[in-house]
C-alpha cells in the first residue's frame, strides 16, 4: 500500500509544490491538503493518512498546534513532519514535545523531502541528534522550578493564556488577536493539553500562581 500523506501550508505554490513533488513517487498518494490549522486539524481526523507534512507558521495558528491535537484525535495517529522555512530553538522544542517525528526546512533539495516522508513513515526520526539532545538537556537539567508544560507553549498560545486569565471570550480575545473564534478554541484546546489542564479555570488560576495575568484591556 502507498504511504498516505496530508499536506498543509498556507501558500498555495508550496503546497501544490509538495503534493505534486510526493505524487511523482509510485509509494506515496496524497490524501489531502489544507491552508489552515483549523482546516487540518477538522480533516486529518477524517482521511487518517500515515504522514502529515506541517508548516510550521501558519496564519491561524502553527503547525506544532496542529502536530498536538491531531495526534491526539487521530486514530491511528499520523506521524508528523514539521516544515519551516526558520530554524528555531523554540519551535523544535515545541514540535518534539508535540511528538513529531521529523523537523525539515524547506530549503533542502527535493529529494529529501521525498526522503523524509519516506524514513518518518517507517517510523524513523528526522530530529538533528545534537538539538534533540539540547533539548532533552533542557528537559533534564533545567531549573527545578522550570514549568515544562509552559515551556512547551508557543508565543501565540501564551498571549491566549494571558488573555483567558484576564476574563475575556473567545471571541474577544480573537478580537484582540485578529484571529476566528475557532481558531482561538483551538489554542485554548492545545494551551489546556500542554499544561494538563481541562478548564478554562484552571488556566486563569494558573496564569496567575505564574504571574501570567494582566489587566484586562492592557496591551500585550
Amino acid at each position: 500500500m502507498p504511504i498516505s500523506v496530508f499536506v498543509l501550508d498556507d501558500h498555495e505554490i508550496v503546497r501544490r509544490g509538495v503534493t505534486a513533488l510526493l505524487e511523482a513517487t509510485d509509494d506515496i498518494q496524497v490524501v489531502g491538503e489544507a491552508r489552515t490549522a483549523a482546516e487540518a486539524c477538522a480533516r486529518i481526523p477524517v482521511v487518517r493518512p500515515d504522514a502529515a507534512v506541517l508548516d510550521v507558521r501558519l496564519r491561524d495558528g502553527d503547525g506544532v498546534m496542529v502536530c498536538q491535537q491531531v495526534r491526539a484525535t487521530t486514530d491511528p495517529p499520523p506521524v508528523c513532519l514539521m516544515f519551516t522555512s526558520y530554524s528555531d530553538d523554540e519551535v523544535l522544542f515545541g514540535a518534539i514535545m508535540a511528538g513529531a517525528a521529523g523537523y525539515l526546512l524547506k530549503q533542502v533539495p527535493a529529494n529529501e523531502v521525498v526522503a523524509a516522508v519516506r524514513t518518518v513513515a517507517a517510523r524513523g526520526s528526522l530530529l538533528d541528534p545534537n538539538a534533540t539532545r539540547l533539548v532533552l538537556d533542557r528537559l533534564r537539567h533545567g531549573h527545578p522550578d522550570e514549568d515544562l508544560g509552559y515551556a512547551a507553549l508557543s508565543a501565540q498560545e501564551r498571549r491566549v493564556l494571558t488573555l483567558v486569565a484576564s476574563g475575556l471570550t473567545n471571541r474577544e480575545i480573537g478580537a484582540r488577536l485578529y484571529l476566528s473564534e475557532k481558531t482561538v478554541k483551538n489554542y485554548v484546546s492545545a494551551m489546556l493539553h500542554k499544561l494538563g489542564l481541562t478548564r478554562r479555570t484552571q488556566a486563569a488560576v494558573y496564569a496567575i500562581e505564574h504571574g501570567c495575568q494582566r489587566p484586562r484591556g492592557a496591551p500585550l
